[in-house]
């Protein structure tokens, strides 16, 4: 996994530039509009053998982690995932922006020069959600071979239109194709995805175009960022069919 050490330590550095100023410009925000705190901390796993307390921005209100949580909320249509949905009345307005711009993570930069996490893997999880998730799925555990991430495979669908098993099987195919076989193609190509999708240049991927993703990125053996850019737009074209 050194090579994507390498491609974390390099991007994170190159794209300083963009990022700490966005991080500042945020946590003023945060602050000026809804005051303190400006970050939220919690104890996620972010790999099969090490919980972390990761930072975040704080998008939602103060009391917000004892009202929803795995524990407070119950399991309905066998979804273990906590998806809040983004329109509920728990995230302040600041929040509901910084979730829209994909910025609620930038703090976890921080994570990722440490060596804490990666740029591109499966999203740290709370312990009872893993617990929850492990009771009905005996794979679930693969989701943690890899470090734990700003952005992966099912960001790039969304996780509320995913099912658990779908999920599961995104971030369960994208660790497998990493510890089998690494390629900084696949970490680029849902780097560069997840942008795009972000700032509304492409619609989000289907569960099966993401499968296909990480299918052709770890059989392709030297494809150019040209090459990776046409792919991703030919398989965007053939989703909107």
């Amino acid at each position: 996994m050194n090579t994507k050490r390498a491609l974390d330590v390099v991007i994170t550095g190159l794209a300083a530039l963009i990022w700490v100023p966005v991080l500042l410009v945020a946590g003023l925000a945060v602050l000026v509009f809804t005051g303190r705190p400006v970050l939220y901390r919690s104890m996620r796993r972010v790999s099969n053998d090490e919980v972390l307390r990761i930072v975040k921005f704080r998008t939602m209100v103060k009391n917000a982690e004892a009202l929803v949580n795995r524990t407070t909320v119950p399991i309905e249509n066998e979804v273990r995932f906590l998806n809040i949905s983004p329109d509920s009345p728990l995230y302040t307005r600041v929040g509901r922006l910084l979730e829209r711009c994909g910025l609620t993570e930038i703090p976890q930069l921080m994570h990722v020069l440490r060596g804490q996490m990666s740029i591109v893997g499966n999203r740290p999880l709370p312990e009872n959600v893993v617990a929850a998730l492990r009771a009905e799925y005996p794979t679930a555990d693969d989701r943690f071979l890899t470090k734990s991430g700003l952005t992966g495979p099912a960001q790039l669908v969304g996780r509320a239109e995913l099912t658990d098993l779908e999920r599961l099987t995104l971030e369960g195919a994208y660790c497998r194709a990493c510890v089998q076989r690494y390629s900084i193609w696949l970490d680029l190509s849902i780097l560069l995805a997840t942008v795009m999708i972000v700032i509304g240049f492409k619609r989000a991927y289907t569960y099966q175009g993401v499968l296909d993703m990480i299918d052709r990125r770890t059989r392709s053996r030297r494809p150019t960022l040209v090459r990776v850019i046409a792919e991703a737009d030919d398989a965007m074209a053939t989703e909107a069919i």
